[in-house]
């Protein structure tokens, strides 16, 4: 999700929940748990979808129909990375407990806690939680509408995202932006799931959806300025898209050792902030749309 707010003569107005502060929405990032049961939870098929706000949730849940419940699980978890993740973390750990609780009742043995403590937060592979958190569910996905770069991706397009990347985590210096991998602090960057990310463009192509791949930027602060922008795509000359929770969400799903993917529908061209030109509720709907196919491509 990008930074926004909507005229009050807009004529492609969404729901309330996108006018609050600046923001899309008001959500609070609490994550109602009756919304994922224990049921659901323990299969090992089920796919988490994580947006930022209701509008954004509501738009997913229309595309995936009344079928959504048996594969699906949607949250809205709030605005930004640290919610994103939060939310998304909180969630994966639910299902943990819940498969835990599951297995002790049916005489098998749980994670040991010391193990999953004790477990490398600085690996290049899956996080310390990985073994806890596989296999309850087969993949996170950060869903919502967000900014398209220029060229790249336009407004009422689709993002599906080959990498998320934490574009303003780093240290400014007299030389520039030194992002956390210059520094040898960590990795600003969580790679999609490849195949996955690839399939779902080819089915959104295939029914006529305007689609494109690149790398999604998350930031804390939305680029409101041509010179933001110029410089975003310094830092990742890839960039297609710009929302405010991919990263967080694919840095939660990896610390439980499970693939991400980012889905982002563009309301806006990332630069000048030109509320004129924002067109929330065509994002909106191509949101529901992809929504539609990405059911077909999972349970295919």
């Amino acid at each position: 999700m990008n930074e926004h707010r909507q005229d009050k003569d807009q004529n492609n107005k969404p729901n309330a929940s996108f006018e609050n502060s600046g923001h899309h929405g008001d959500s609070t990032g609490e994550i109602n748990t009756s919304d994922i049961s224990p049921v659901q939870a323990n299969s090992s098929q089920r796919v988490l979808i994580v947006t930022a706000v209701d509008a954004e949730k509501d738009a997913v849940l229309r595309g995936l129909g009344n079928t959504a419940a048996e594969r699906f699980d949607v949250i809205a978890a709030g605005v930004g990375p640290a919610s994103a993740a939060a939310g998304t973390a909180a969630t994966l750990a639910y299902a943990v407990a819940a498969a835990s609780t599951r297995a002790l009742a049916q005489g098998s043995t749980a994670p040991n806690p010391s193990d999953v403590a004790q477990a490398s937060a600085t690996s290049d592979g899956p996080g310390p939680l990985a073994g806890a958190g596989s296999p309850v569910y087969m993949l996170v996905i950060s869903a919502g509408i967000g900014g398209g770069f220029p060229g790249r991706a336009g407004v009422g397009s689709l993002v599906v995202a080959d990498a998320m990347v934490a574009a303003d985590l780093g240290s400014q210096t007299p030389d520039g932006f030194l992002s956390v991998d210059e520094l040898g602090f960590g990795s600003s960057i969580v790679a999609a799931d490849a195949e996955l990310a690839a399939r779902l463009r080819h089915e959104l192509q295939r029914a006529g959806l305007a689609v494109s791949g690149g790398t999604a930027v998350t930031v804390s602060t939305a680029t409101g300025t041509a010179e933001t922008a110029a410089e975003l795509l310094r830092r990742v000359p890839d960039a297609a898209t710009e929302g405010m929770e991919g990263f967080g969400v694919a840095t939660a799903a990896q610390q439980f050792g499970v693939p991400a993917l980012e889905l982002r529908a563009i309301s806006n061209a990332v630069g000048p902030r030109d509320r004129d030109a924002w067109r929330i509720k065509d994002a909106l709907d191509a949101l529901q749309a992809a929504s539609s196919i990405l059911r077909e491509v999972i349970t295919s």
